[in-house]
Parts: C-alpha cells; structure tokens; sequence
C-alpha cells in the first residue's frame, strides 16, 4: 500500500513538475534566440555607422553613437553578469571597460560581440529555479526573469537612438531583423 502511495505521488507530481520546468526551459530558450537576434542587428548597425560619426551626439545632453553602443555594453554586463551572475558590479563612474577613450570602432564592436558572448554563456547556465527570485532593482523588487526582460528593453531602447543618429546623419539604417 506504502509502495502504491510513493508511486501514486511520484506520478501525479511528475505530470505537474514536468510542464512547469518546460516552460522555464523555454523560456531561457525564447530569449537566447531573441538575444543572438538583437546581437546581430546591433553590430551590424554598428559596423554601418561611419567610424567618424561614431561622435556624433542628437543633442548636448545626449550621449554619442559611441557611448550608446558602450552603455548598451555596460548595462548588458552589469544585469547579466551582476543582476542574474551574482558578480559584483562595475561602478558606472569609475568603469574603464565600457568608457569610449580611446576606443575605436573595431574595439567597440569587438567589445559589445564579447560582452553578448559572456552574457549568453551566463544564461545557457543559468538555473531556471531562480527566474522567480527577487532582488533590488533601483529600489523595486524585479525577479530574475523581470531582469531579463528588462535587459532586452534597454538594448532596444538605446539601439532606437543609434538608429536615430544614423538618419540623422542621411545614412539608412539596416533593414530591422524581425522576430526580436
């Protein structure tokens, strides 16, 4: 009797386990190929844009076609790396990797293919139990898979103002990759 309740209960959470884990796993799989999409269609507006006009800024208060492809850079680092690696972050105002320099073009785009390798890397191995976990961000409580989301917003969101810049300068921009 014992034997059939352990089968019984195996059984029955197995059937309830199984499809939530898929999902998990789907997820992660989702936002890979969606990732490796933005990585694509961001270098290679990177590699359109004229290196001279990698300087260019929209406004005095904006920042440059340069510092939007690094601080693209920055914060995939600091959400991927930090937010979801546990790694310590990067301070912003003394961080040297992502500051434009001296950096050329090919450094740059060099740079940000590296940084798309080591945050791919990190989520391949990222453990799905954790999307549900909470942590601090700007003073709000995001889960691990809120962070997620939230990284492919803000690639997007400073990629729209490179894109901009490029129109601004009479270039035409890469035709967009759908299915980001």
């Amino acid at each position: 009797m014992k034997q059939l309740l352990t089968l019984t209960s195996f059984i029955l959470f197995s059937s309830v386990a199984t499809p939530l884990f898929a999902q998990q796993d789907r997820f992660i799989d989702d936002y890979l190929e969606r990732l490796e999409n933005s990585r694509k269609y961001l270098l290679l507006i990177a590699e359109t844009m004229p290196a001279d006009k990698y300087g260019f800024r929209a406004t005095p208060e904006s920042l440059t076609f340069a510092e939007n492809l690094m601080h693209i850079g920055y914060a995939m680092d600091w959400h991927s790396q930090s937010l979801l690696g546990n790694r310590e972050a990067r301070e912003w105002k003394t961080d040297t990797v992502f500051k434009v320099s001296h950096k050329s073009k090919k450094e740059m785009i060099t740079l940000i293919d590296n940084t798309f390798n080591k945050t791919i890397k990190l989520i391949k191995q990222f453990n799905t139990t954790q999307l549900d976990d909470e942590l601090d961000y700007f003073g709000l409580n995001r889960s691990k898979r809120q962070i997620f989301l939230l990284l492919t917003d803000h690639i997007t969101h400073h990629r729209g103002q490179m894109l901009v810049y490029m129109r601004l300068n009479g270039l035409i921009p890469p035709r967009y990759v759908l299915f980001q």
